[in-house]
């Protein structure tokens, strides 16, 4: 029986991996949780599972997580601030589910040094697929690896129409009920921008050999490629279950996580090339990634302000990832990468976005 420790417990990965383990209680023995300002929810969640160890704030997740004992820590927190949660897990030495994309990514070498080999499970449901795929053959038959995106709600749009995008507008995701962060960032394919700086860096695979291709329907999750020409897929629903349960299991499966496809169904899938001129954010992804240093940092903290700023309709849709590339091309990255030059980078990214935006009032 595996100990678990759930951070970000009150989210849409928290109560779907809480959902997990209450229908495999002879497989998992929840002993933490964590979650942002959800006080209430917490306490119901520690009641049903008998859990004495909870926290709230990613400060406190942090140090709930070097304090007790678990072989799993879920990090399902939102934003940056998942940083200290994923460092604490992996110096403890526990098994990393990863679904905080953002921790890798601004965290960079801070994190892939840390982490031993296999110690983090990609909950992503991209990443969790390439991971499955990739046990098909050995590291060093693969030729690429292919991420696939639903193209958002706005995928075949113009830039010139984009330009005239709502808030209300981009909220609506074809396939996943997200937060408005996470949401935003599917239409305008930061988060996209994001996974690829992520499979690059958990796999170890070089942005040239990332490619991103939509497919609405979002049955495939993504691909990997070997030398010999064949691809490998892994399919499913388009729902986090497997992904999750995955992670909280891996290598091995849990009975019955989801309801299969049913191939005796008529069905079509599409496949189409990504528009990188009305959703530039992957391009700009593969730049800042490929930068590395404190660059992912400025990439995530600009679009976060940028993203609140359209929602408080201060600016347009386009101007998000306008913003975040105007910020990128100010930055000037310190030589040494650190918690300290993270942290400040960050700030200086928020007050450089803000100043933009202000500016364009």
């Amino acid at each position: 029986m595996r100990r678990v420790i759930v951070l970000g417990s009150s989210g849409s990965i928290g109560t779907q991996a809480l959902d997990v383990i209450r229908r495999h209680p002879d497989r998992f023995d929840l002993v933490g949780l964590a979650t942002g300002s959800n006080a209430p929810l917490l306490a119901e969640q520690a009641a049903e599972f008998g859990v004495g160890a909870t926290a709230l704030g990613a400060d406190e997740a942090a140090q709930l997580v070097r304090d007790v004992e678990a072989d799993v820590v879920l990090n399902g927190i939102t934003g940056s601030v998942g940083l200290g949660p994923t460092l604490a897990a992996l110096e403890a030495g526990r098994t990393l589910a990863l679904a905080n994309k953002e921790s890798l990514i601004v965290g960079g070498a801070l994190v892939t040094r840390l982490a031993r080999p296999g110690q983090i499970v990609p909950v992503d449901s991209e990443h969790s697929a390439i991971a499955q795929a990739l046990r098909s053959g050995r590291r060093d038959e693969v030729r690429r690896l292919v991420v696939t995106a639903s193209g958002g709600p706005f995928r075949g749009r113009t830039r010139t129409e984009l330009a005239r995008v709502t808030p209300a507008d981009a909220l609506r995701h074809p396939n996943f009920a997200m937060g408005r962060v996470i949401t935003t960032n599917s239409a305008t394919l930061v988060n996209k921008g994001l996974e690829v700086i992520e499979a690059h860096l958990l796999f170890d695979v070089p942005f040239a050999a990332i490619d991103v291709v939509v497919h609405p329907q979002q049955m495939i999750h993504s691909m990997v490629e070997f030398r010999d020409g064949s691809t490998i897929a892994q399919a499913g629903p388009p729902r986090m279950l497997v992904p999750i349960a995955l992670g909280l299991s891996w290598p091995d499966r849990l009975d019955d996580v989801d309801v299969p496809i049913d191939w005796t169904a008529a069905q079509a899938w599409e496949f189409e090339p990504l528009d990188d001129d009305a959703f530039p954010a992957v391009r700009l992804a593969r730049q800042v990634g490929a930068a590395g240093a404190t660059f992912p940092a400025v990439y995530n903290a600009a679009n976060e302000q940028a993203v609140d700023a359209f929602h408080d309709g201060a600016i347009g849709f386009t101007d998000i990832v306008d913003t975040v590339e105007r910020v990128v091309d100010l930055h000037d990255a310190p030589g040494e990468l650190s918690l300290e030059t993270l942290a400040d980078a960050e700030r200086w990214a928020r007050g450089a976005a803000d100043q933009l935006i202000s500016g364009s009032r």
